[in-house]
């Protein structure tokens, strides 16, 4: 068989673990504060970012274009042929689109690059599912057309524990982040069908918020079929694991469960606290 890699971008929030146990190559995208430029995951870490985050805002770019490059030479060079890759949601990214054209001009590896229409949990559910159908013997044409179909079937969303980086960073107005802090108002955000965030539900409270989710998780799953669960914290690992337990009791037989951090680049938009969780339903 044809030696199939996967590659992802630093918002897959994939532990490390993961990553060396099924061999994903990661690229990281870029964050600057002020003169300084940093690459996520690698040179600053989410932690890093929250605590500058109370006197700076930060700024995201793309990954470096020589950085994908030296990343396919990587691939080819440690013997793969074909690439699967997966990327963060090109509605609120570049990133998918520059590494489908970085890859259509490269020799010696055939790639296949796929908008995840999702971030964080969501693209890892799918680079995790993909690559244990690479470890079942899934052929790379076969793993071509499923993968459509877990992007179509993978939902995740976050509870927003402050309005205060989403006002900073233009996406609400100031307006909108004063009324919702004064209410109390936790969004809970997921991805639209154009690959955008979108506000799912507004909830008054962090402890309705995060039961909120649970149960919107539960509606999307019909009682039929394989499924996987993820959950990811930006710094609240307690409240992580407290809705990652509160899901478990419903959907008990995931395929797999996996819990990871919230990356820098997602942590630039909307600050510390941040909750996710994901459900993946399998094709059959």
């Amino acid at each position: 068989m044809n030696k199939i890699a996967l590659l992802t971008d630093s918002c897959a929030d994939i532990p490390n673990d993961l990553k060396e146990k099924y061999d994903i190559y990661v690229v990281p995208l870029k964050i600057r504060f002020g003169d300084e430029e940093y690459l996520d995951g690698v040179t600053i870490t989410p932690n890093e970012v929250y605590e500058r985050q109370k006197t700076e805002l930060p700024k995201t770019s793309l990954p470096d274009g020589a950085w994908i490059e030296d990343t396919f030479d990587k691939i080819k060079n440690n013997g793969y042929e074909k690439v699967i890759a997966v990327h963060l949601s090109g509605g609120i990214s570049g990133t998918f689109n520059l590494v489908r054209l970085l890859a259509a001009d490269y020799e010696g590896l055939e790639i296949s690059v796929f908008d995840s229409i999702s971030g964080s949990l969501g693209i890892g559910l799918i680079v995790l599912q993909l690559a244990k159908y690479i470890e079942n013997g899934y052929t790379y044409e076969k793993l071509v057309e499923i993968t459509p179909k877990l992007i179509q079937n993978t939902t995740v969303f976050f509870c927003v524990d402050t309005l205060e980086f989403l006002q900073k960073g233009g996406r609400i107005g100031k307006i909108s982040a004063m009324a919702g802090t004064l209410l109390q108002i936790k969004p809970i955000l997921t991805f639209a069908s154009d690959g955008q965030l979108t506000s799912a539900e507004k909830v008054r409270g962090r402890k309705l918020a995060l039961e909120k989710m649970a149960q919107k998780i539960e509606q999307l799953y019909s009682g039929e079929g394989a499924y996987n669960i993820a959950v990811a914290n930006g710094g609240c690992i307690e409240e992580m694991n407290a809705l990652k337990n509160r899901i478990l009791d419903s959907l008990s037989n995931p395929q797999f469960v996996f819990e990871s951090e919230i990356d820098c680049t997602l942590a630039s938009y909307v600050g510390p606290n941040l909750l996710g969780i994901g459900l993946q339903i399998l094709p059959e």
